[in-house]
């Protein structure tokens, strides 16, 4: 079969996405117009469909997405250079609330293994949390994490690379010199983890590091209560030790005031010691081990039992993205999203600064004036804030994602909001708040890849879908995050962080719908703790609480 050479995304576009490297001179045929690429296009990049005069606009996904700074000729490669970001005006719409179902008989009875907890929700891991109030306390955590993580069987010793540093010392000890050091092969057997986790029923103890709690503004301090009580209410977590100084703006009051309002009948263990009337570094650390392992005993006694779909809550997550990411691996995520929706879940799509130029889209799907001015105001808000320091939405492309195609944030966007499909928004939530309403919810996150996962996760995420078109091994502590491949290359270059491969869609080997199915299928595999992510197996701990400034 010989592979597509571009394609139109959608047929308002005056451009068109090469799929493969095009030559300068290659002759392109579409729909009745013959034309001859002017400089050469790379893989992923796109190129005029039309003559386009010096402030033209230029449409992709059916939106404008920037502006032309000069004439450009017919067949030419938009750039940096050529082209500037642009983007709708959005204003209150009429309700668009229509949308074609997906057919969901294939996973209409399916159900997965999961944790069920007291207040309805479904964990699909068991996890126990450490965790500071401020970040006074981040050196007593660690001390707890060298305690208790090899002890209770969940160190990762497969990761360990002492054995490496050992080869380069003994080379070095018999003479070696720079050369043979960086010439040496010094690859080690990797032991697998010795794994005989004394708690066959907690996956692990996790210790959620941060630089927050004091020091900032009220509003940063309140949030990480805010945040923090996300990962203690979260399904996925069987209890908590918090350890806290006791004189900073993080209080533990505020923390259980937080708890409260997710879960207002909080019945898992939760113990709290503060450093400050505790006394000696002795007390606090043996108080909390006591504690730990007791709650770990009680963790034990989970079990998993089987749970519908519709209690599967997945955040929408994409990082490293590139040229294909709006075409493969996000619109597979898209059509997840309508299947989970149709059969009761709910899902989170987040990273407000990447859905700049379809606000008007979105906010017509709301399901009322009420939500869509919540998400007008939220926008809008958030992107003044970042103008006025210098630094708009039209900033959030990164090196990265510029070199492979996404060239202003609002081609970034629209395919960035591809991984919502096509439902009705339910709820909008803003940071640090909870979004597990069945349907589609909006959370406001930046863009920043770890941020955002650590929010969503915190809204109540009990899996996070992630595509990437460049590669990144974001993780999460508690919820397990599964990474998508924009494209093949991608996928057999970096399989140690990489779970499934979008890359047939661009193939064209692969609909849109069968990708989907894969991934819902793989999906179930992982919460039932059949399967495990890579970010999983290689410990990717990702978490950076969102300090309300400006971060795109």
């Amino acid at each position: 079969m010989d592979k597509r050479l571009f394609l139109q995304i959608h047929p308002d576009d005056n451009v068109l996405v090469a799929l493969q490297d095009l030559a300068p001179g290659l002759e392109i045929a579409f729909e009745g117009r013959h034309f001859s690429v002017v400089s050469g296009v790379k893989a992923k990049h796109k190129f005029t469909l039309e003559p386009l005069e010096a402030g033209a606009e230029v449409r992709m996904y059916g939106v404008l997405v920037g502006k032309t700074r000069f004439f450009l000729p017919q067949g030419e490669t938009i750039t940096t250079e050529n082209v500037y970001h642009a983007a709708n005006p959005f204003t209150l719409g009429e309700r668009k609330l229509d949308w074609k179902r997906p057919d969901v008989s294939a996973f209409q009875y399916r159900t997965f293994l999961g944790y069920h907890r007291t207040n309805g929700t479904v964990g699909t891991a068991n996890y126990w949390l450490v965790i500071p109030l401020v970040f006074c306390e981040n050196r007593n955590v660690l001390v707890m994490k060298q305690a208790l993580e090899e002890k209770l069987g969940y160190s990762q010793q497969s990761r360990d690379y002492e054995p490496e540093v050992d080869r380069l010392i003994k080379l070095y000890r018999a003479g070696a010199t720079v050369e043979d050091i960086l010439n040496a092969d010094i690859a080690a057997d990797r032991e697998q983890i010795n794994g005989k986790r004394l708690f066959e029923n907690v996956d692990g103890v996790k210790f959620l590091n941060h630089e927050m709690g004091c020091g900032g503004t009220r509003i940063d301090s309140d949030a990480l209560c805010g945040l923090l009580a996300g990962y203690i209410t979260h399904p996925n977590v069987a209890g908590a030790t918090i350890l806290s100084l006791g004189c900073q703006h993080a209080q533990s009051s505020i923390l259980r005031e937080e708890i409260a309002k997710r879960d207002p009948n909080f019945d898992r263990p939760l113990y709290i010691f503060e450093q400050q009337l505790m006394g000696t570094e002795t007390n606090l650390i043996q108080e909390a081990l006591k504690h730990t392992f007791a709650g770990l005993m009680e963790a034990n006694e989970q079990r998993r039992a089987p749970a519908p779909l519709s209690k599967l809550c997945i955040g929408l997550e994409c990082g490293g993205s590139d040229g294909f990411s709006g075409i493969s691996a996000n619109p597979a995520l898209g059509y997840v999203s309508d299947m989970l929706v149709t059969l009761g879940g709910a899902v989170i799509l987040s990273e407000f600064p990447e859905l700049c130029g379809v606000e008007q889209e979105l906010s017509d799907r709301c399901v009322d004036e009420t939500t869509a001015l919540r998400f007008m105001e939220l926008m809008k808000t958030y992107n003044a804030k970042a103008e006025a320091d210098g630094s708009g939405f039209y900033a959030n492309p990164s090196p990265g994602n510029i070199r492979d195609g996404l060239i202003t944030d609002a081609i970034k966007s629209a395919g960035a909001a591809k991984k919502g499909g096509t439902s009705p928004v339910t709820a909008v939530v803003d940071y640090p708040g909870v979004a597990n309403n069945p349907g589609l919810n909006l959370l406001c996150t930046p863009g920043n890849d770890v941020e955002s996962t650590t929010a969503e996760v915190a809204a109540g995420a009990n899996v996070v879908l992630f595509t990437t078109g460049l590669g990144t091994p974001t993780g999460n502590p508690i919820a397990p995050v599964v990474k998508l491949a924009t494209n093949t290359e991608l996928f057999e270059r970096m399989p140690d962080i990489i779970d499934i491969n979008c890359g047939a869609i661009i193939e064209g080997v692969e609909t849109i719908e069968q990708t989907a199915h894969r991934i819902l299928d793989f999906v179930i595999l992982v919460a039932s703790g059949i399967a495990q992510p890579k970010a999983v197996q290689l410990g990717q701990d990702d978490f950076i609480p969102w300090r309300r400034g400006v971060s795109l």
